[in-house]
């Protein structure tokens, strides 16, 4: 994209924000003006605030005002009428699945896997269908303001090169089954294929390469302790489901004797490197078991509403001190990639099911989709919050909405009331990715024409299969 082009979406966002590639380490841009809602841990917001931004990482957090004299030479990025704030961490996706999306509505967890959504991804998945994917993913989720998102999938090293290209942070799990997948047809050319994926992009800025074992009926035990082994003797993190659904429960129950959680204890397999999803069905003991192991969990509560699979019990984990990070699950189960939505359906669900207004409010619900987003998958030190020192991935959020009107509380409109459409400006470590809603790092129009492409063929098989 011309770089005359770009300077012109930024201004139609209202900003002076010059180039979308990243800045050189000496220059300083400050986004000023809007209500900074730094989400650290004193809650700290600035009416009239700014963020001073050094080459990929946050210099400095404060008063307007006070951050134009200390940074007098700084170029400006007005974010007036606006809220600023970490961009939304989503801490459980399969992104390529956005093709899938409206294929496999109202079924069971068995229904969705075994009934359409594996016998669909025989036939369509290669390394062309998860690149488009994942292109259409990220538009979806930079337009609605995640600038980092865990995923699990095949061919991630693809999934990994089209993140990075659309300018956005990944946490990318290579998921590994017993059965042949599209990607790897054994489980030692699944593993082989991991190490290669994982010395690629280990230490890259942008990706965060993972082992991702599925889930406990779909890996033997035996494959479960050689999978954590592998993240282990590679210092990656390791993504899986764990107690998804009671069948789950009662499959492992009859050949354990025990839970998920605490069949996965029992492997060793469950650390600080691990981030499980859903986690829907933990004993009591085995809450104890996360948060005494840190193993960090994503919530996914529009997916679990959707299949009948049960509500996670979110108050009790983070009771525990269970780091707790929302995702939306992939499009074929949600079906969409809005971190908004998922917010909102966190606090008011954990409201219903206990019967208590007060017992997960709206700051907690946004710090899931930020702060403790990034705790679960281990970046804590680097992303969920603005803060000098931390990378610079922050988004500008529009207040002008009518759905916004009038606003007395930034946490009470962001988690209630803002939509993903309200997301105005992206920038992630310190590049713009997004101006006046428009992403800069991504082809619109020839994402949207494949993805129409995939769409038709998909309708056919899908006519073809068992109702």
């Amino acid at each position: 994209m011309a770089r005359h082009r770009v300077a012109a979406l930024a201004l139609a966002a209202g900003a002076m924000w010059a180039l979308a590639t990243p800045a050189a380490a000496e220059d300083v841009w400050l986004v000023s003006g809007g209500t900074v809602v730094t989400m650290d841990g004193a809650g700290t917001v600035v009416r009239d605030g700014a963020v001073a931004v050094r080459g990929s990482r946050i210099a400095a957090v404060g008063p307007a005002a006070e951050l134009a004299a200390r940074f007098p030479g700084a170029r400006r990025l007005d974010a007036s009428g606006r809220i600023v704030m970490p961009g939304l961490v989503n801490a459980h996706a399969h992104v390529p699945m956005t093709l899938f999306r409206g294929t496999a509505d109202d079924l069971d967890l068995k229904g969705f896997l075994y009934g359409r959504i594996f016998p669909l991804e025989a036939k369509f998945v290669d390394e062309e269908f998860v690149r488009w994917g994942t292109r259409l993913a990220c538009l979806e989720l930079l337009r609605g303001g995640v600038t980092t998102f865990a995923d699990m999938y095949y061919f991630e090293d693809a999934v990994a090169d089209e993140a990075a290209r659309c300018g956005m942070r990944a946490v990318a799990g290579e998921t590994l089954v017993d059965f042949p997948a599209p990607d790897n047809k054994s489980w030692a050319d699944a593993v082989a294929y991991t190490k290669r994926f994982v010395t690629r992009w280990r230490g890259h800025p942008l990706i965060v390469p993972a082992v991702a074992p599925h889930a406990t009926y779909t890996v033997s035990r035996e494959h479960l302790k050689e999978a954590h082994a592998l993240a282990a003797a590679l210092d990656v993190p390791m993504l899986m489901h764990l107690a998804e659904a009671r069948s789950e429960v009662d499959l492992i129950r009859q050949r354990a004797g025990q839970g998920p959680v605490e069949y996965a204890a029992a492997l060793g397999i469950l650390d600080g490197r691990v981030l499980a999803a859903h986690v829907i069905y933990p004993t009591p003991a085995e809450i104890a078991i996360l948060a005494e192991r840190k193993v960090g969990v994503a919530h996914c509560p529009q997916s679990n509403m959707k299949g009948a699979a049960g509500v996670a019990p979110v108050p009790a984990l983070l009771a525990a001190g269970v780091a707790v990070g929302l995702g939306t699950d992939g499009a074929a189960s949600n079906n969409d990639l809005s971190l908004w939505e998922e917010m909102d359906t966190a606090a008011k669900l954990a409201k219903v099911t206990t019967g208590d207004p007060t017992v997960l409010p709206a700051r907690t619900a946004l710090a899931m989709a930020t702060r403790m987003g990034a705790a679960a998958l281990g970046l804590e030190h680097e992303i969920g919050s603005l803060e000098a020192g931390k990378r610079a991935d922050l988004i500008l959020v529009r207040t002008d909405g009518l759905h916004q009107i009038p606003n007395h509380d930034p946490y009470s409109l962001l988690v209630y009331s803002t939509k993903a459409c309200d997301v105005d400006t992206v920038i992630v470590d310190g590049r713009l990715v997004m101006a006046a809603g428009r992403v800069l790092t991504v082809d619109e129009a020839a994402v949207r024409e494949r993805a129409a492409a995939y769409g038709s063929r998909i309708d056919v098989a899908l006519r073809e299969m068992p109702r």
